[in-house]
């Protein structure tokens, strides 16, 4: 089956009872058991140890990735911190993207490091450094590619070749191109891990994480986690996530072209002293970015002639984007990185991967483009 048809029908079955097309919600704590003999025999005990409508997603996802099995957790930054509990015990060393998510800077900063793990911040988009910086006790290799704000790229199979030769698991956070335009697991590496909130939602309305792992085994590991630690996604948020995920590919292609649009019209712009997309000529990995993801995806960013304080006031004069944390959706998100989502992360390691004081990031929706360009223009010219 075609991924779009995949990501209407997999891990969905009408329910047995009534024949609803919908997966029902079991907002339920416990199940009850036919006897201490066949304790389990349905499958279910309590819904922080497994819970249908979230295996009916975790079933979905893991069609969607090609993957073995699938977890999924209250947030996305409990599915990172799931990948870290699963791999890493004190005294073991990871490889991190130089450039990531700022709340997963300061889960392995200010969290992981007080219980003695080390955790090195690498350029993964050079393969030389990362076979450089593994020790005998680095445990876990974890890439965000494309990279949250700078899109910088990682090359999944090269790095997941570094990673399999010493036998370290191989993690990609593919949180910004979705298995739609990108599936890690058939590059090589060994766990897939999502922010649902972002494109699998697509609504602003859930905030969750999912982890896709290419082996039984190392999903073992995730749902023990899962569950000791009582980081599942609640029923309620799988259901609204698996009624997203229907439209994911409709959304992102729409999406991706406006970004794509959008892009172009920003790097001829007088006002604009920088634009960085995947999809144009001029962004550094641009080969790389055709080459291991089918599409470049929505989220873009820019500088403005001005400098910080310019930038603040076209974040300021926008009308039609929204200021605000997230990307995914099917608004149009504006965010200043350097005060929102990288906020916790120290200035002069924000200025060392280059997310400057000045990066505007943009996560485009789903409005006709001739409007958000209209409405950046105005903008443009307010500063």
């Amino acid at each position: 089956m075609g991924f779009s048809t995949k990501q209407i029908h997999a891990g969905v079955e009408p329910d047995p009872v009534t024949g609803s097309i919908l997966t029902p919600v079991y907002q339920t704590t416990t199940f009850v058991q036919d006897s201490v003999d066949e304790y389990l025999s349905k499958g279910y005990s309590y819904s922080r140890s497994g819970n249908p409508t979230v295996q009916a997603l975790e079933q979905k996802l893991t069609v969607l990735e090609n993957g073995a099995a699938c977890t999924c957790y209250a947030t996305g930054m409990a599915a990172i911190q799931a990948v870290i509990q699963a791999c890493l015990s004190g005294g073991d060393h990871a490889i991190i993207s130089d450039v990531a998510y700022g709340g997963t800077y300061r889960l392995c900063t200010t969290v992981y490091r007080r219980y003695g793990v080390e955790f090195s911040f690498v350029n993964t988009a050079d393969p030389d450094a990362v076979r450089a910086a593994v020790r005998d006790n680095t445990r876990l290799i974890l890439t965000e590619t494309p990279a949250n704000p700078t899109l910088k790229l990682t090359d999944i199979a090269a790095i997941s070749e570094i990673a399999n030769r010493h036998g370290i698991p191989h993690a990609v956070d593919n949180t910004f191109l979705t298995p739609f335009y990108q599936r890690p697991l058939e590059l090589g590496a060994n766990i897939s891990v999502h922010s649902t909130t972002k494109y699998f939602d697509g609504h602003n309305a859930t905030v969750g994480g999912a982890v896709i792992a290419d082996s039984d085994k190392l999903d073992e590991k995730m749902r023990f986690v899962q569950n000791a630690g009582g980081v599942i996604m609640s029923p309620w948020v799988a259901w609204l996530t698996l009624q997203g995920t229907k439209t994911l590919s409709i959304r992102l292609e729409r999406q991706s072209a406006n970004a794509q649009a959008i892009a172009e019209f920003l790097a001829s712009h007088p006002k604009v002293t920088r634009a960085f997309y995947p999809g144009l000529e001029s962004f550094p990995q641009h080969e790389l970015a055709g080459r291991q993801a089918s599409g470049f995806g929505a989220m873009l960013w820019f500088e403005v002639d001005g400098g910080v304080e310019a930038g603040k006031r076209l974040m300021d004069s926008v009308r039609l984007c929204t200021l605000a944390e997230n990307l995914g959706s099917v608004e149009t998100l504006i965010t200043h990185p350097a005060t929102m989502t990288h906020a916790d992360v120290e200035q002069a390691e924000r200025e060392r991967v280059g997310i400057t004081d000045g990066l505007v990031r943009l996560s485009v929706g789903l409005e006709d483009v001739e409007d958000l360009i209209d409405d950046l223009s105005g903008a443009l010219q307010r500063i």
